[in-house]
């Protein structure tokens, strides 16, 4: 007999995706802080900014999958005792650039899980209960947006004016954490583990399975080769630049309150990625890749309005570049998440939407790229090359604009 599921079930689930958000991107508006207090240079402070990447894609990859054989419970549980280690260890050390490194990749494998996991189970339940079916994936982003919104602004602003603030922001996460982690645990299970119990179907996991897992036959489409792929790396590749380069290169011009200008950026960024995303269902046609398209043409202005905010260190012009390039990271997730699920399989959406989401947040490595060529090309130079890249991905679109549209057979 199928358990019943209450209207408000998913709420635990919500929370504890908002927690492990909020723990994901509560270091971004610190890098300033970390500059100036453990006086690490900043290709180490943007290293580690792309250290949870590392956690993020293998968990992405592999949580999604295992939680359709041994169930979404079981699957999602550790991801709050690994964040919860992350802020530990990111409180304990803010002088230890690996023991943050370690903390930072803790953290990466918590979002990836919650990403994976979470945001299935919340549409699940959404859909057992009663209500609809496409409300389950608005909630599941909002969740994520909300924690990364909250996590950076709080902890830019306890890092500024608070107490201990290499410390503070971690302990409170660590105290959400564990009250989310509480709540979630008697949260009604949506997906039964294919054998008799977790354990059972989990040691009956052979090595044809788990690799079946990481076998995604639909990322090998021509659509999700020439299209989605070379976009993807922008979602948070200009992200990355807009709250993790500009709030560094402009501090100085920041005044008392650097650390606090930092989160302002972040929240500016992530602000304008959300609300922009309504836009970008209106631009999005699964007859060409207008969205794909519109999304490259404001990261390419938002990339040129980072190279003269970074030439004349002004104040307004890094906020609106970081708008700008806040606009186009929402379009571009808006558009490589509908072509994905226009492209993939029924029993393929899954891997591929995690495929796309590994893909995207290869570009959190760009600040560190940018920092490591700073010295010898200039900021400005840098961000200048990157609009150049960003004009020649829009030309590969627009060229591609109808190629390899998805019909009926894949």
């Amino acid at each position: 007999m199928t358990e019943k599921i209450a209207k408000h079930s998913w709420f635990p689930v919500a929370g504890s995706m908002v927690a492990v958000a909020w723990g994901g991107n509560e270091f971004t508006p610190l890098l300033v802080m970390y500059r100036e207090q453990s006086h690490f240079s900043q290709v180490t402070v943007n290293g580690l900014l792309a250290a949870y990447v590392l956690g993020i894609v293998p968990a992405l990859l592999i949580s999604g999958p295992l939680s359709d054989y041994i169930g979404r419970r079981p699957t999602m549980l550790p991801a709050a005792p690994l964040s919860l280690l992350g802020s530990f260890l990111l409180s304990i050390a803010p002088n230890e650039p690996l023991v943050i490194a370690v903390g930072r990749i803790m953290c990466g494998l918590a979002l990836g899980i919650v990403m994976a996991v979470g945001s299935t189970w919340v549409s699940e339940l959404i859909t057992r209960a009663g209500g609809d079916p496409a409300a389950g994936p608005r909630h599941a982003s909002m969740c994520l947006t909300l924690g990364f919104l909250i996590g950076a602004g709080l902890a830019s602003v306890l890092a500024q004016w608070g107490p201990w603030p290499t410390h503070l922001a971690y302990i409170l996460h660590i105290l959400l954490t564990v009250a989310t982690a509480i709540w979630l645990m008697k949260t009604p299970e949506t997906r039964p583990p294919r054998g008799a119990t977790v354990k059972d179907t989990f040691l009956d996991l052979s090595i044809r399975d788990m690799l079946r897992m990481l076998h995604i036959p639909s990322a090998a489409h021509r659509r999700f080769v020439r299209i989605v792929l070379p976009v993807a790396p922008w979602v948070f590749g200009c992200a990355g630049a807009a709250y993790a380069l500009l709030p560094q290169l402009l501090s100085k011009s920041a005044g008392d309150a650097p650390i606090a200008f930092s989160g302002l950026m972040t929240v500016i960024t992530l602000g304008c990625g959300v609300g922009v995303q309504m836009l970008g269902k209106v631009i999005d046609t699964s007859r060409s890749a207008r969205a794909s398209a519109v999304a490259m043409g404001v990261i390419t202005v938002g990339t040129i309005l980072g190279a003269v905010a970074s030439h004349t260190r002004s104040l307004p012009l890094g906020i609106v570049g970081a708008a700008v390039m806040g606009a186009g990271y929402g379009l571009a997730l808006v558009a490589g998440l509908s072509e994905v699920q226009r492209i993939a399989r029924a029993e393929e959406l899954a891997g591929l939407t995690a495929v796309y989401y590994s893909v995207s947040y290869t570009g959190f490595f760009i600040p560190m790229a940018f920092s490591a060529l700073a010295p010898l090309l200039g900021f400005t130079t840098l961000f200048l090359i990157g609009a150049v890249l960003a004009l020649c991905c829009l030309v590969n679109v627009v060229l591609g604009w109808r190629a390899h549209l998805p019909g009926p057979v894949r």
